[in-house]
């Protein structure tokens, strides 16, 4: 039997405000655990919240950034569950009436674009922090993080496989930070997925039973834990098993998902309108001034990449994976006047230099300026590729102007005729066999001159020039 995947995200994306949802007390990360939590946090008797309005403009912004349903009127709900790092016994939620409905996502799979659905995003406060690890045989209880505000944006079930989910997963990421909503710390907690996988029969319209797999907080560990629930339900599927909904853990280190708890419906929630809290009304001035506050979105973008620079699709959608290196490629392209040529610099040589030091965009010791310069003496003959990326090498490393760097280390590519025709000749006098070899018909040993006059010139020589030269000469 053929299967097909099933796939939905819950993302909670921690809200980038100074304050918590319903209270004064910081959200900064890293204080010792329970000196963040006011008498509001941690619900000592007559407390009572009050809304943060950096929050809800933090929502207006998403939802105007995904063409979204913004309700007007929105209202907060309990949802009622017991747990020790749930100080009120409830978590103040939005059910019925959430602030934002629908919206959509585009995504570039493969090299192709899918568009992604969303159903809702909700605003709602973080519980507190269970502590297993520095106890032994008991667990301590952090509640820095209760009532720290969040965004819970939930997607439609329109994902197929473990590579779109990861697709729409990072495109999210790249949103909420792009517009300044959430700082997309993934390691602080602050972008969390909860994936709900189910499979179903290829060709079946019902969907098949799902389970929620929960916090996981690397878009790695989003994709080995899809692709393990899903191999999982198969061959429990096809072993005359069921599955059953539940909410389960995924581990790194066995790379295998486990059952926490069976899986709560809406109802078991027991959900009510919250009485300490008036119904949210977004006022249409309030609307407009978010909206002039948003910049050019990635999509957008990619668009205006397209035109103004030439690149491919795929290439704007890499591009624009960050805000820090939209603007870094843009600064690149602009100081060259070459579009393409910084593409092919910024996701090849530059992206690599990053990776193996293990800096972001924002790191970067060569900055846009200096790439671009750099770029400028390619495109005007001054550098071959491969001179080019001894400057980038000196440039990395912090030492000086592009043009400083080719003077002081003679690193000027050779265009002179006269002197590429002398070097021309004497490797040709000294590969004779190669000469004959090209002339029987051999292609090869063209290859072979090429590379003895780049020898003999310490790769300074211009290889197109060298090239054509050779070519006249051994024809000639």
């Amino acid at each position: 039997m053929k299967w097909e995947t099933v796939i939905g995200l819950e993302v909670h994306t921690q809200l980038a405000t100074k304050s918590k949802i319903f209270s004064g007390s910081s959200t900064a990360f890293g204080a010792a655990p329970n000196t963040q939590a006011s008498a509001v946090d941690i619900a000592l008797p007559g407390v009572l919240p009050v809304l943060n309005r950096g929050a809800v403009e933090c929502a207006i912004k998403f939802a105007l950034a995904i063409d979204a349903t913004l309700n007007r009127i929105n209202v907060f709900d309990r949802k009622n569950y017991f747990y020790p790092d749930l100080p009120k016994g409830y978590q103040i939620s939005q059910l019925a009436k959430p602030i934002v409905e629908g919206g959509a996502l585009k995504i570039v799979v493969d090299g192709e674009e899918r568009i992604i659905h969303l159903t809702r995003a909700h605003m709602e406060e973080d519980a507190g922090k269970s502590l297993h690890e520095d106890f032994h045989g008991m667990t301590g209880i952090d509640l820095n993080r209760a009532g720290t505000p969040l965004l819970e944006i939930v997607s439609e079930p329109e994902m197929r496989s473990s590579a779109e989910a990861v697709a729409y997963a990072r495109a999210l990421h790249t949103l909420v930070t792009w517009i300044g909503i959430c700082d997309g710390n993934m390691q602080e907690g602050s972008f969390r997925v909860d994936a709900n996988v189910s499979v179903r029969p290829v060709g079946q319209a019902e969907f098949g039973t799902r389970r929620e797999i929960k916090n996981l907080n690397s878009f790695k560990f989003l994709q080995q834990a899809i692709e393990y629930e899903v191999r999982w339900q198969i061959e429990t599927l096809e072993d005359g098993g069921r599955i059953e909904q539940a909410t389960v853990l995924f581990d790194p280190d066995s790379g295998e998902t486990r059952m926490m708890r069976s899986k709560e419906d809406a109802h078991d929630y027991r959900y009510f309108p919250d009485p300490d809290l008036l119904p949210v009304k977004l006022d249409e001035d309030w609307i407009e001034q978010v909206r002039a506050t948003l910049p050019e979105l990635p999509a957008a973008m990619q668009v205006r990449f397209q035109a103004e620079y030439g690149v491919s699709p795929y290439d704007a959608a890499v591009l624009t994976g960050s805000r820090a290196l939209a603007d870094y490629f843009e600064a690149a392209a602009q100081a060259c006047g070459q579009g393409k040529l910084a593409a092919n610099w910024v996701m090849g040589e530059l992206s690599a230099a990053l990776n193996k030091a293990d800096l972001g965009i924002e790191q970067s010791p060569v900055s846009a300026a200096h790439l671009g310069a750099l770029i400028a003496r390619i495109q005007d003959g001054t550098l071959s590729g491969k001179l080019a990326k001894q400057v980038f090498e000196v440039l990395w490393e912090g030492a000086g102007e592009v043009d400083a760097i080719i003077e002081a280390r003679g690193l000027k590519q050779m265009s002179d005729t006269g002197e590429l025709e002398k070097i021309i000749d004497d490797v040709m006098a000294a590969n004779a066999k190669s000469v004959e070899e090209f002339r029987a018909g051999k292609e090869k040993a063209f290859n072979a001159l090429i590379g003895q006059v780049m020898k003999a010139s310490k790769g300074k020589a211009n290889p197109a020039q060298v090239n054509d030269l050779l070519k006249r000469k051994l024809q000639g």
